[in-house]
């Protein structure tokens, strides 16, 4: 195998939760909803289409035909409004796999795409697409096999529920654990069995905890974590890089230089979530279990 074949990354396209958030003060990091990229040897992995996901799009032009996997954590706005956007979707002989799991009405992930390009929402439907898409409707809790790449999943608490995933490929991990709400008096047992042992855990940051515990407007109960509690978890789950994510629409660059500075502090291995950071991952270890592999909570 060569050297490029053997490499596992992962790209950041957007890292901002809720709402886009382009300006002069969000230069650094960006102003993109969710969607990151990986490459695992030559299977190339999509995690959320947010607006990220037209840039991603735009730079896989060059490489057509396409194939990819693309990954719904929910479909909530911000992390499926670029889809529509996404150009070599329109572009016969690309092949694009895409997963999710089904609504609590009952809906899968082909019909709440297709619903969002409907009028009066959109002026063309899902299926003026060209490119060949191929859904699935995945059950949180069991892995999907691409090959020799294992996605796990499991639950999260999130409103209307959303879905973690962590990425396995020789020996490497990434957890993606995104739109998640911590529980006041424990760690989650599924956020914790997708982070064990990880190389990367990108993790949903939106908030400070004296964002979340304001007296005023308090974040109880919307759906997202903080910095502080991704700490305890990357902690507890022994994990080597701790990706801080989802920033808040609100939290401008300099803000997010004072959070990363307080997260490395608490935990070295912290660093922020920028749009355009690529990270590799080794795949010459492999990785010891400690945790429970098959334990989950609903």
């Amino acid at each position: 195998m060569s050297r490029i074949e053997n490499q596992f990354t992962v790209q950041f396209w957007g890292v901002r939760g809720s709402i886009p958030s382009p300006g002069p003060h969000t230069v650094r990091y960006g102003g993109n909803t969710p969607c990151i990229s990986m490459q695992a040897g030559d299977k190339r992995l999509i995690f959320d289409a947010g607006t990220g996901l037209h840039v991603l799009g735009q730079s896989m032009l060059r490489q057509m035909p396409l194939e990819a996997h693309i990954f719904f954590t929910h479909s909530h706005w911000d992390h499926m409004q670029g889809f529509p956007f996404f150009s070599p979707g329109f572009v016969k002989g690309n092949d694009f796999h895409i997963y999710g799991a089904i609504a609590p009405d009952g809906s899968t992930i082909e019909q709440r795409l297709n619903d969002q390009m409907l009028h009066p929402n959109f002026p063309v439907p899902l299926q003026i697409m060209q490119a060949n898409l191929n859904f699935y409707d995945i059950r949180p809790g069991q892995p999907i096999h691409i090959d020799d790449v294992t996605v796990e999943t499991a639950p999260l608490n999130h409103p209307g529920e959303a879905v973690g995933y962590r990425v396995n490929w020789h020996g490497g991990a990434v957890a993606y654990i995104t739109d998640t709400e911590h529980f006041p008096d424990r760690l989650d047992d599924n956020v914790l069995w997708l982070a064990r042992n990880a190389d990367i855990l990108i993790y949903d940051s939106t908030y400070t905890d004296e964002e979340y515990h304001c007296p005023t407007s308090p974040k109880i109960g919307w759906g997202h974590s903080t910095w502080q509690e991704a700490v305890k978890v990357a902690q507890a789950a022994n994990v080597k890089t701790l990706v801080i994510y989802h920033h808040d629409p609100a939290h401008n660059d300099d803000f997010l230089d004072r959070v990363g500075k307080q997260a490395s502090a608490k935990f070295p291995g912290a660093i922020m979530a920028r749009e355009g950071m690529v990270l590799q991952i080794p795949t010459s270890v492999v990785l010891s279990e400690s945790f429970p592999v098959s334990k989950f909570s609903s």
